[in-house]
């Protein structure tokens, strides 16, 4: 039988989790079985390494505006040469250029790839969706919460493949206090609750630096270290420097050590307004970590309530902090939660996992369209 030919449009390879996960799956897919090609809507990014240097191959379309007619057909052209089975598209801007070239170029099989509840989005956007969605075979998706979410917004949930993120085994060598707290600027009696993630609304680290001062209030050893960038770094530094101290939260740009950083943390935060499904929770708790996050539908796939985590409601800052007092006080629960998270991702969210059900989707779907 001759390798299937997959396709993989996605924006940009840059530091996301969408990025990370199209390029663990890239990698991974038996090379007996599958010949890939990713191609890049937008621009290169970091991640593209990654691919490059597992021999996947990545080309560049280079759409120079939202509306860039010329970036479609250049795609278009880029799928007619490589002839693919299926092409698979990720996000919106992809997704909407992705298998609109697709389409145009008569692929037999298109898969859209929905990552998360996106409430951002216009009428014309759901539109789009539901247009492209009638000319694709399959999407796949993170989280039982999207299939909701879409479905109220017109589109058929029997399309939808829920496939969970993946995760690697951890692999970095362990550093000990000393070296932690070194590497995040702290000292080494302070008791460190960690948030990763890019710095932008969605995230509302507002609530988490007003949860870090009221914690302050009670445990003055507690610092709430935030890892990641973003357009509102500038704005949450001040907003930081208005309500609460340095001590308190401190913010400290992107970094690649994070796998390294986890175990010395007590807690976990995420405050997200919406998600699809979180790279960072998932990477926490397998380092088991107990996790607090907020009770959204992305966050309810992972955190079983007083299971493997803790859930408060949207918003709630006193809820955020009362719920991690109890765990610095009570260090047994807090270890029983991370076990028992870590043990929840190793059952469910493994690399291989995420490859062998991609790869059966897209054999069963040829084996549809051949039919």
């Amino acid at each position: 039988m001759s390798k299937l030919r997959i396709a993989f449009v996605i924006p940009t390879m840059d530091q996301g989790g969408a990025e990370k996960q199209l390029a663990l799956l890239a990698i991974g897919l038996p090379k007996d079985q599958f010949d890939v090609h990713v191609f890049l809507l937008t621009r290169d990014g970091p991640r593209s390494e990654m691919l490059r240097s597992n021999d996947v191959p990545v080309t560049v379309i280079g759409k120079r505006f939202k509306l860039d007619p010329s970036a479609l057909f250049r795609l278009k052209r880029c799928l007619q040469s490589f002839q693919p089975d299926i092409v698979h598209t990720w996000l919106f801007a992809a997704n909407s250029f992705g298998r609109t070239a697709a389409w145009l170029s008569k692929t037999p099989t298109i898969i859209g790839s929905e990552r998360c509840v996106d409430p951002w989005k216009r009428w014309y956007q759901f539109a789009i969706d539901r247009w492209l969605a009638k000319r694709s075979q399959a999407i796949t998706t993170n989280s039982q919460g999207i299939v909701e979410f879409y479905a109220q917004h017109g589109m058929d949930r029997d399309l939808f493949r829920v496939i969970p993120n993946g995760i690697a085994s951890r692999q970095s060598e362990s550093i000990d206090r000393q070296q932690a707290c070194q590497r995040l600027g702290i000292a080494e009696d302070r008791r460190i609750v960690l948030a990763v993630g890019r710095l932008w609304p969605q995230k509302r680290y507002r609530d988490l630096v007003w949860a870090a001062e009221m914690i302050s209030a009670v445990d003055p050893l507690m610092t709430l270290v935030i890892i990641g960038d973003g357009p509102q770094k500038y704005e949450l530094l001040r907003f930081r420097d208005d309500v609460t101290s340095r001590q308190a939260v401190t913010f400290v740009g992107h970094r690649e050590d994070v796998e390294q950083l986890l175990p010395h943390a007590e807690v976990f935060w995420n405050g997200s307004e919406y998600e699809g499904q979180s790279n960072s929770i998932i990477e926490a708790m397998q380092a088991g970590l107990p996790v607090i996050a907020s009770d959204i539908a992305g966050n309810r796939d992972l955190i079983k309530d007083q299971v493997t985590g803790k859930l408060v409601p949207l918003g709630d800052r006193a809820a955020l902090a009362q719920a991690t007092l109890e765990l610095l006080r009570s260090p047994d629960q807090a270890a029983l939660l991370g076990k028992q998270a870590s043990r929840f991702i190793e059952d469910h969210f493994t690399i291989e996992q995420l490859i062998q059900r991609h790869a059966t989707l897209y054999q069963e779907l040829c084996t549809d369209a051949g039919s």
